[in-house]
């Protein structure tokens, strides 16, 4: 079990400083320029390296793929506006996180980033494959909170930690995506509040 809920290191995402974190910088806000204009299908290490303004080994050597770089912008953004304090509670917990969500939906630069790998995963297979390693690492990740609930007896022993996190986020994000509606705390407290009582009550665990 992890003790936090920080986001593990991907190829480039270590965060130095100095001059490695300004190449950083630059190179993850020419992915992202490029996303938004070109579409995943568009983007290639050459191109994100062109528009940063440094050689294209140096984005090689560092993160190795595109997906990678995309993925590193998906972690950075996560990791400066989304704060998961663990506390004693798990509706707490996932309160923090389903706010985070709104939060992060606020972000222009997030909400560009997500609109952009929403709409090309539906057409394309490389941007799905992204999505879904985004996503998924950001539930494996965030379960600890479910983990840390089993150990004070909260819920079942038995629980699908991953599957509350799903459970807590997936209305909010079909509000966003498929019915095109706003999201706001209100509704990120009743995601919470849902999620835990189901876990609670031994819905959701283990098949």
């Amino acid at each position: 079990m992890q003790d936090d809920f920080s986001l593990e290191p991907r190829p480039g995402s270590v965060r130095p400083g100095g001059r490695t974190a300004r190449t950083r910088q630059l190179v993850l806000d020419a992915a992202l320029a490029e996303v938004s204009e070109s579409g995943y299908a568009g983007v290639s290490i050459e191109r994100i390296a062109k528009r940063a303004g440094v050689a294209p080994s140096t984005v090689y050597r560092r993160w190795r793929t595109v997906e990678n770089v995309v993925l590193d912008i998906a972690d950075k953004i996560a990791t400066e506006h989304i704060e998961l304090a663990p506390s004693q509670d798990l509706e707490s917990d996932l309160r923090a996180l389903t706010r985070g969500i709104v939060t992060l939906y606020r972000v222009p630069v997030h909400r560009t980033w997500m609109d952009v790998m929403v709409s090309s995963a539906v057409r394309e297979e490389r941007a799905r494959d992204t999505l879904h390693q985004t996503l998924m690492s950001r539930i494996a990740t965030t379960s600890a909170m479910v983990e840390r609930a089993i150990l004070r007896g909260e819920v079942p022993p038995d629980t699908d930690t991953e599957e509350v996190v799903r459970v807590a986020a997936a209305p909010l994000y079909y509000r966003m995506y498929i019915t095109c509606e706003e999201i706001d705390e209100e509704i990120a407290d009743r995601c919470a509040r849902m999620a835990a009582l189901a876990a609670r009550n031994g819905i959701l665990t283990k098949r």
